[in-house]
This record gives structure tokens, C-alpha cells and sequence, in this order.
């Protein structure tokens, strides 16, 4: 499994809750469409971790590289009902970082 890791702030944080309901949509768009596995959104809570990651952080989940390249490939295209999903979201978002990880060890690995 890989996981494409998001860290952001919102512009306004009174937003939150339609951040957070804008997001279930769009990731819902590409999971119906077999883009990506799943996702999940966290807030930091207390003010614990690393400032300059942000408040929110997205983990979405994809099979493979191909399956992830296929939904950022669909997202580029910036057209239709998934572009319309996609504005909601990034236009509620700064300070984006973003980082892709996998399972360790990878199941294909000699030990």
C-alpha cells in the first residue's frame, strides 16, 4: 500500500467543518471510480507536533503507483464534476505540504 500524505492549514478555520465534508466528497469521487483506496483526515489536537506541517493532515491510500498516477492523471485533466470537487477543496487549503510513503518492509523484499 502507499500513502500520499497531506499537511495543510485552512485559510479560514471557521470553515472546518465544510473542509472537512468537501473533502469526504472529493475523495469519494475517486474511491467510486477505483482512483484510490481510501483516505483519512486528522486534526492536530493541543498544539502537539511540527508547526510547519500544518494543522490537517490527509492520508490517501493507493494500491500501487500506477493506481495513484491514474488519479493524479484524472485530477490534471482539471475538468468536469472532478475538477468541481477538486476547487472546493485546494481553494480552502494553504500552506500545502505533501510527501508519499509505503509499507516497510515491501512484501517483495529478500530478506
Amino acid at each position: 500500500m502507499n500513502s500520499y500524505h497531506i499537511w495543510c492549514n485552512l485559510r479560514d478555520t471557521h470553515k472546518d467543518l465544510e473542509f472537512a465534508e468537501n473533502l469526504r466528497r472529493y475523495m469519494g469521487f475517486l474511491k467510486e471510480r477505483g482512483r484510490i483506496e481510501g483516505y483519512r483526515l486528522t486534526r492536530g489536537k493541543l498544539g502537539f507536533g511540527p508547526p510547519e506541517l500544518g494543522e490537517f493532515h490527509v492520508e490517501i491510500q493507493a494500491r500501487d503507483l500506477a493506481q495513484l498516477e491514474e488519479a493524479f492523471g484524472d485530477v490534471a485533466a482539471r475538468s468536469g464534476e472532478l475538477e468541481q470537487h477538486h476547487a472546493r477543496v485546494y481553494s480552502m487549503v494553504t500552506d500545502f505540504r505533501a510527501g508519499l510513503y509505503r509499507d516497510f518492509p515491501d512484501p517483495q523484499r529478500k530478506s
